[in-house]
């Protein structure tokens, strides 16, 4: 039920694209180690692991939020940097406001891999120092 209100949500949100859903955390694996997935909804309660354990157990983990029924887990959420913790019932606005939240740090985060790659390529690298008093 509750993925099924994601994918309509998702499928209201321009800027975002489904690329898979999955019922079993190990389905989901395969996709995750074929595809660059640039966003990840992860539940909290799954079949046979946690959203956070598997989470953990990724090698290449792309930027997750976590949705649950259980507020509870937050804060091992954003201990993993997770972008935003959706606690079900979700609301469009509040699911609006985490995708939103996901496509700024996307942006950001290609902002900052193109800055670096013209500096790089201009032959010079920024060192910074923090100066003791």
């Amino acid at each position: 039920m509750a993925r099924k209100g994601l994918k309509e949500y998702i499928a209201d949100v321009d800027f975002l694209q489904l690329t898979g859903e999955f019922d079993n955390p190990v389905k989901a694996m395969d996709l995750l180690a074929k595809e660059e997935v640039q966003l990840l909804f992860l539940d909290i309660q799954m079949p046979k692991i946690t959203g956070l354990d598997f989470f953990k157990a990724l090698q290449h983990a792309p930027p997750v939020i976590f949705t649950t029924a259980f507020p509870q887990y937050a804060l091992e959420g954003f201990e993993l940097n997770a972008l935003d913790y959706l606690v079900k019932p979700i609301s469009f606005e509040r699911f609006l406001k985490a995708a939103l939240r996901a496509k700024e740090f996307y942006e950001v985060r290609q902002k900052n891999i193109s800055e670096t790659t013209h500096r790089t390529a201009a032959g010079y690298f920024f060192i910074k120092q923090i100066a003791s008093l």
